[in-house]
């Protein structure tokens, strides 16, 4: 658990992943839409991706990806991404105050 931690706070933005989830990508295109570049890490492709998943889920994450940290801060999966950004500019918002866009 204590590596997605630091992986998550290495940057404004970190989305954990796996090359075959299409909810992945299409969170990792929103967050882009906005200017932002966040940090991707395919679980799958990486060696210790299965011991990253389960600390995701123990961190609350399920499923287990999209995982997404906006200034070091694990925000949640795509239902918590989607519903911040349907509800006014509270995405936007946290991708300002993580400095991952400017306005």
């Amino acid at each position: 658990m204590e590596r997605v931690m630091e992986l998550g706070a290495e940057s404004p933005v970190v989305i954990f992943t796996k090359s075959s989830c299409c909810m992945s990508h299409s969170i990792e295109t929103l967050i882009r839409s906005f200017g932002a570049n966040p940090r991707v890490y395919d679980l799958d492709e990486l060696p210790n991706g299965m011991e990253m998943e389960k600390a995701l889920v123990e961190l609350g994450c399920k499923p287990s990806v999209p995982a997404v940290f906006i200034g070091k801060e694990l925000v949640g999966g795509s239902n918590e991404i989607m519903s911040l950004n349907v509800r006014g500019n509270k995405l936007k918002q946290l991708l300002i105050r993580a400095n991952a866009i400017w306005v």
